[in-house]
C-alpha cells in the first residue's frame, strides 16, 4: 500500500559552527558557546556519523560533558537513539537541544516526526508549527504538518500545507502524490488527476 506520509529525519553530517571564542556558557537563551576542545570532538563525531560508524560517533559524543554539548551534539545523539528505536531517550536528547538553543528548528522537527510516527498527530502538529515559526521556508515541515492533518481528517488544512510545500520545493514526488490524495478526499477529482500526473512525471524523471 502506498505510504502517504514521507518523513525526513534531519541528520547532522558536518559541523560548520563558528564557535571560535573561549568557552563561556551562560544561562541566557541562545548564548551557548562551545570551547575549541569540544568543538574538535564534535567535528570528529560528525565525521564518524557520516561514515556510518554510529558506535564511534555515539561514544565520542558521550565524552563531551553535558554543559559543553551544543544543540547539534544533542540532536545527533537523538538521531542515533531514534534510529535504534529508543524513542523516549531520543525525545530527551531533542529537548536538551532545544534547551541549548530554543531556535534550533531541527530538534522540533525530529520531535514532530517521532510523535507523528507514534500516532500522536496533535503533538506532531505542535512541533511542526514551531519549526515553521522559526523557518517558514522549510518545505518538509509543511509537508509533515500536512501528513498530521491527513491523519486527523483535516483535509482543508492539509491541502494548504501541501501547496505551500510544493511552492517551496516542487521536485518531491510525494508532495504531489499526497496533494492528489487530499484533493480526492475533498471530491475534487480534476485537481487530484492533475497532481497524480505531476507525481508520475517526477517519478519517470528520476528513473
Amino acid at each position: 500500500m502506498k505510504q502517504f506520509c514521507f518523513i525526513l529525519i534531519l541528520l547532522i553530517l558536518s559541523a560548520n559552527c563558528s564557535f571560535a571564542l573561549p568557552f563561556n556558557f551562560k544561562k541566557e537563551e541562545n548564548k551557548f558557546i562551545q570551547s575549541d576542545q569540544y568543538q574538535t570532538v564534535s567535528e570528529q563525531a560528525n565525521v564518524y556519523y557520516a561514515q556510518n560508524d554510529i558506535k564511534s560517533s555515539f561514544n565520542i559524543l558521550l565524552t563531551i560533558p553535558d554543559e559543553e554539548r551544543s544543540a547539534q551534539n544533542w540532536l545527533l545523539l537523538g538521531n542515533i537513539l531514534q534510529d535504534q528505536g529508543k524513542l523516549d531517550e531520543a525525545v530527551f536528547m531533542y529537548n536538551k537541544a532545544i534547551e541549548v538553543d530554543s531556535k534550533y528548528y531541527k530538534a522540533y522537527y525530529n520531535l514532530g516526526n517521532i510523535y507523528l510516527n507514534d500516532g500522536r498527530p496533535n503533538m506532531a502538529i505542535e512541533q511542526y508549527k514551531k519549526v515553521i515559526n522559526i523557518n517558514p521556508e522549510y518545505p518538509y515541515a509543511h509537508y509533515n504538518l500536512a501528513c498530521a492533518y491527513i491523519k486527523l481528517g483535516k483535509y482543508g488544512k492539509a491541502k494548504y500545507e501541501l501547496l505551500t510545500a510544493i511552492d517551496l520545493k516542487n521536485t518531491i514526488p510525494d508532495f504531489h502524490y499526497n496533494l492528489a490524495y487530499v484533493y480526492k478526499q475533498l471530491n475534487k477529482e480534476k485537481n487530484a488527476k492533475t497532481y497524480i500526473e505531476y507525481y508520475n512525471k517526477l517519478i519517470q524523471e528520476q528513473m
